[in-house]
């Protein structure tokens, strides 16, 4: 649709500060008129997967890659990221004998879906840097497949993989909290149309995180690897740059300005969300790079890890090319 000369999208672009000033207007895509709304992860991707609701939204990195490898989807990636180490959110009992990642060998985790970007990564991590398999894990999954992001792109527990879907009338939470799991590998207590525990784990006495000092871990990591793991990426429908190539460059410079704008202003109550309070001003000073980069150059060895893990664990039967994800003009970003 067009107004005023202006392409009318709607966009679902989620609550990270960095998407705010396209939310509130203050920074608009040349020649395009987003009608914004903002909505958390979980209900954005099974909307989007589902019923392919929004023209622009974030998505899930895996459930991206997992959709393209049984042939085009309906959309298209532009190099925009959101990052976060989600890996040392991981939560435990304190009566189960956890004390390092090699004592999740055998544990029971609860996960809200298998597939998801942040367990993938977890998984991942846990393999090649703690020497634990996903296959040393029984998992338990939240979300059934009529609301989960597995139901649209045809997931199925891998081979070897021991995965229970939660009762519907109990929750992660609940089971964490009754002593039923041994901890959660991420947990979601937050009230969407997707996700249904409550329950404030972390305040919870007999629950304690993996990694009592998360951004000692995170700096360890991200030393040792150079990565700064990509959850999700930012995506267009098909059509609309068929019929406008133009709309995918003008979308990318936009969130390139509203980003700029948000670091520019330094305000305290953005900056645990912008450097997920895991690598501060001083240390990322430091750094060659923005670890927060946008575009294909910076991010190519992060994107072609999870693009690796997605296929090692056993979600996609071959791997993914970027080339295959991401709008051809923005891929020399």
């Amino acid at each position: 649709m067009t107004t005023d000369g202006l392409l009318e999208l709607s966009a679902a672009l989620g609550k990270h500060p960095r998407a705010r000033p396209l939310i509130d207007g203050s920074i608009s895509p040349r020649g395009i008129r987003l009608l914004g709304t903002a909505l958390g992860g979980s209900e954005t991707f099974w909307r989007q997967l589902k019923f392919a609701e929004f023209d622009v939204s974030e998505l899930s990195m895996s459930s991206l890659l997992i959709a393209t490898s049984h042939g085009p989807t309906a959309w298209v990636a532009i190099p925009v990221f959101t990052r976060l180490f989600h890996y040392t959110e991981a939560l435990v009992r304190t009566d189960r004998g956890i004390e390092t990642p090699a004592d999740l060998r055998g544990k029971r985790l609860g996960v809200p879906e298998y597939q998801q970007t942040a367990a993938v990564w977890s998984r991942g991590i846990l393999k090649e840097h703690f020497g634990v398999d996903p296959a040393d894990i029984e998992w338990y999954m939240e979300r059934p497949p009529e609301i989960s992001h597995g139901g649209s792109t045809g997931f199925v527990p891998p081979p070897g993989v021991k995965l229970h879907y939660i009762s519907r009338d109990t929750n992660m939470g609940e089971m964490v909290a009754a002593g039923e799991l041994d901890g959660a590998l991420l947990y979601i207590p937050l009230n969407n149309l997707v996700d249904r525990s409550r329950i404030d784990l972390r305040q919870h006495p007999m629950v304690r995180r993996l990694f009592p000092d998360r951004a000692a871990e995170a700096r360890r990591f991200y030393a040792a690897t150079g990565i700064f793991p990509i959850n999700h990426t930012v995506v267009v429908r098909r059509s609309i740059l068929e019929q406008h190539p133009w709309v995918a460059r003008s979308l990318y410079d936009a969130f390139v300005a509203a980003k700029d704008r948000v670091t520019a202003e330094r305000d305290a109550n953005l900056e645990p969300y912008f450097a997920t309070g895991l690598l501060g001003e001083g240390e990322r000073a430091t750094l060659a790079h923005d670890p927060l980069a946008y575009g294909i150059a910076a991010a190519r060895p992060v994107l072609e890890t999870i693009a690796r893990y997605v296929y090692e664990q056993g979600l996609t039967k071959r791997k993914v090319e970027l080339e295959e994800l991401f709008d051809p003009s923005t891929m020399e970003l």
